[in-house]
């Protein structure tokens, strides 16, 4: 067998050099996924053509930023930067499959609701009122739910509206007219943003102690909560659906939107443009989900359940409805001893 250094010359030379290509291809940031849509930014690829940027081991790579091409000299918060490539990937983004897939998903869940509203139809109502009132929420705890709910429901409009506007509201309102809701809408996102997140803390901090997962949640979920069937299955303060929606939604969907806000709202703290990119694909992924789990949570606090919304909204209930709806909560204010799980025996303090 002939050693590789008994090969002739140019063969040895050939594979060395293109060993040494590879390596520096090696070495080089991935960046090649920007696309770009400028002639500024043809320029740029033209002139680093000869010139690969660092490797992932030097400290001058793009470990932090993983698309340096830009134009305008590269200081620590990037506030000199003038034309970042990368920015047109994550417009195309943006604009494009994340905002059509929000905007489906946006769509499809009302009429999700409204086929089942008509389909399946709302829960039954109590059959008959006892006129005994039992206080469900104080007024503390709907000050907390509304004050998140509100704050939550100005970010929703005027984050559809910073996001869809342009390509529903321009055309037929002018640019003007359009460029003064556009202002107004981030104006006031970027202010009541803080305050949902204020209002999410003190919400967790309130309704977090009755939210913990018990046995008898698994019996509530096998059954559905009765939704199909219209069985009225016994559950506690809250009910397993309840506290999906509060540890899934309210906790972490509120707190990717939070800490996305956060990062988007205030941009003096060293962000790259690349992380303020990637909390906005975070942050319009959390709100969109948010938006669509809130829409079941309105239903099912409105016409989906009577007798919900007065909960929220005078802070009382009938007794018979919370027997029927909170079965294990109404034996304990009732003084049932003990309150126990579905299908276990219950009898009343002498």
């Amino acid at each position: 067998m002939r050693s590789f250094f008994s090969l002739p010359r140019w063969i040895v030379l050939t594979v060395a050099l293109a060993l040494a290509l590879a390596g520096g291809a090696l070495a080089e940031v991935p960046h090649k996924a920007a696309k770009p849509a400028y002639a500024e930014e043809q320029t740029i690829l033209q002139t680093e053509k000869n010139s690969p940027e660092p490797g992932f081991d030097s400290a001058a790579s793009g470990k932090q930023h993983m698309d340096r091409h830009y134009l305008g000299q590269y200081g620590a918060t990037e506030g000199t930067v003038i034309l970042q490539r990368g920015g047109n990937t994550w417009r195309l983004l943006r604009n494009g499959p994340i905002a059509m897939t929000s905007g489906f998903l946006l769509l499809v869940t009302p009429l999700l609701i409204l086929g089942f509203y008509l389909g399946v139809g709302p829960d039954r109502p109590t059959e008959r009122e006892t006129g005994r009132r039992i206080e469900r929420f104080n007024r503390w705890q709907r000050w907390v739910h509304w004050s998140t709910a509100i704050s939550f429901l100005a970010l929703a409009l005027t984050g559809l509206l910073i996001l869809f506007g342009k390509n529903l509201l321009m055309p037929w309102m002018g640019q003007d007219v359009f460029s003064w809701f556009a202002m107004l809408a981030k104006l006031v996102h970027n202010f009541v943003g803080p305050l949902f997140i204020a209002c999410s803390l003190i919400m967790f901090v309130t309704f977090a102690k009755r939210n913990f997962f018990r046995r008898w949640d698994w019996f509530w979920l096998k059954h559905a909560g009765g939704l199909v069937s219209h069985k009225h299955i016994p559950a506690d303060y809250f009910n397993a659906g309840e506290k999906i929606w509060f540890w899934g939604g309210v906790v972490l969907l509120g707190l990717v939107m939070s800490v996305t806000g956060l990062v988007l709202d205030f941009v003096n703290f060293g962000q790259t443009r690349y992380l303020l990119q990637i909390a906005d694909y975070l942050h319009l992924g959390g709100a969109t989900l948010y938006m669509v789990g809130a829409m079941g949570h309105i239903y099912l606090g409105t016409i989906g359940t009577p007798g919900a919304y007065e909960a929220m909204r005078h802070g009382t209930v009938d007794a018979n409805w919370a027997k029927a709806h909170h079965e294990l909560w109404y034996d304990e204010v009732t003084h049932i001893t003990p309150p126990s799980p579905p299908g276990m025996h219950r009898r009343r303090r002498e």
